[in-house]
């Protein structure tokens, strides 16, 4: 007799409270990825701490994909097997704790890496980014515990979000009180990182006050080396009965290998190519992390009713439309400004652009941990999440490596169309993935083995 959905019993919503407190750790981790990789430090170590040496920043941008790569390598070698111990040993908080408390030293030490100290910043960012990245991957393995799979998108949603509010209170701190990043300005911008790190420190608090550690720890005297083997060795074997999370993950792979440029380099895009003004550059912070807000939470609603992977295919088609308009954005505002008779600066069109951007980028990132967790068996969910980082940071290793080698040829514009073929690989694989039988798959697993 076949096992369906109703064999299992459906999870109930968490309490209003702990689900707040899931998401305020998406809250608190933003002030790293938007002061650190996105904005302020990925700026301030090419252009300030390595600088130009007569060759358009190119080794410097080379050396920030290389840190980058780096440390996605990393997760990609350890992300799986951290998952498995996880599920196994039911520690999922004692791996986020020690992801936090890692990436909250390593980025308040980013204070002492001056100009010239290339190394001490790239080793740094290399632990930093490498810490934070495994927590991304840490909190996410929660979300199948907090409600039922028709909730999972609205939840994403909200915690997606709440990290954008979170982004925009940092960024308006470092607005009003570091100011630019720029050689002139380097003793008060160095204090990106402790400020950073302090956010992190004090905002992520209620996640380990009211995130509940679901799931009954086995014991069987094993070492975690064994349990992670073991574990992972069993998933790969019986990935075949999750055929819909395999081809997800590979589309996810070509996606966030567009999305980790975007997010390395749109900034050192706008000062290298755009040539903004620091004014322009700061009405980017507020612009992208409101329309990123937006799109989580609109595109969060939007995806419990028609369905997260048409969801997740309607935010790729949106960043195909955004990568063409960043590329083509210095020789519109020509066009225009000649066919027009205006007298626009491609600063100013580029702020547009950055209402698109920010729009594709709350709302993919939202939809594609939902349908991981959608096909996620509730005790396999850490481990899942841990392939789910994994394609993840393979993809920032693939695109970022590629986007920094690309650019030392052909210059950051022309390369930025990477992206958008990227994008466009991943919706192609995306149209082989059917959510119902993922999920499906899941329950069954489920039925089969308890909750």
């Amino acid at each position: 007799m076949s096992v369906t959905t109703a064999d299992a019993p459906a999870t109930p919503r968490a309490s209003r409270k702990e689900i707040l407190g899931w998401a305020m750790f998406d809250f608190a981790n933003q002030a790293y990825t938007l002061l650190i990789i996105t904005v302020v430090f990925g700026e301030l170590f090419t252009t300030v701490i390595v600088g130009d040496r007569g060759d358009g920043y190119r080794w410097a941008n080379f050396l920030w994909s290389l840190a980058l790569a780096i440390s996605y390598l990393l997760v990609v070698i350890t992300g799986p097997l951290c998952g498995a111990v996880m599920d196994y040993r039911a520690e999922k908080k004692r791996f986020l704790f020690a992801s936090y408390v890692v990436t909250i030293v390593a980025t308040a030490l980013l204070y002492f890496v001056a100009p010239g100290y290339v190394w001490l910043g790239l080793v740094l960012i290399v632990v930093s980014n490498y810490a934070y990245s495994m927590g991304e991957s840490f909190i996410a393995a929660f979300l199948p515990g907090l409600g039922p799979p028709e909730s999972l998108g609205r939840i994403s949603g909200f915690g997606w979000a709440l990290g954008y509010v979170g982004g925009l209170f940092a960024a308006g701190f470092t607005l009003v009180v570091l100011g630019e990043a720029s050689a002139e300005n380097f003793e008060r911008i160095r204090w990106v990182g402790p400020f950073a790190a302090g956010f992190f420190l004090v905002t992520a608090i209620p996640t380990f006050l009211w995130v509940k550690e679901r799931g009954t720890p086995q014991n069987s005297g094993l070492s975690y080396r064994t349990i992670a083997w073991r574990r992972v060795s069993t998933t790969l074997h019986e990935l075949r009965r999750f055929r819909d999370l395999a081809i997800f993950l590979v589309s996810l792979l070509f996606s966030m290998a567009g999305v980790y440029i975007i997010i390395a380099f749109a900034f050192i895009y706008g000062a290298q190519v755009i040539g903004w003004d620091e004014s322009v550059r700061n009405v980017m912070f507020i612009i992208v992390q409101i329309t990123a807000a937006a799109g989580a939470i609109g595109f969060g609603a939007i995806q419990d009713r028609i369905g997260t992977r048409v969801t997740y295919l309607i935010t790729l088609v949106l960043w195909v439309a955004a990568i063409l308009a960043i590329w083509a954005t210095p020789t519109l505002t020509a066009w225009l400004n000649a066919a027009l008779e205006l007298d626009w600066q491609a600063q100013h069109l580029f702020l547009l652009v950055g209402c698109l951007a920010g729009l594709s980028l709350g709302s993919s990132q939202s939809a594609s941990r939902a349908l991981v967790g959608l096909f996620s068996p509730s005790r396999k969910a850490a481990e899942f999440f841990g392939f789910w980082g994994l394609a993840n940071k393979l993809a920032g290793v693939v695109g970022i490596v590629a986007l920094g080698l690309l650019q030392s040829v052909v210059g950051l514009q022309a390369s930025i169309l990477l992206c958008a073929g990227l994008f466009i690989v991943a919706i192609l694989i995306c149209l082989f993935v059917d959510q119902q039988r993922g999920m499906r798959a899941a329950r069954e697993w489920e039925a089969r083995n308890g909750r």
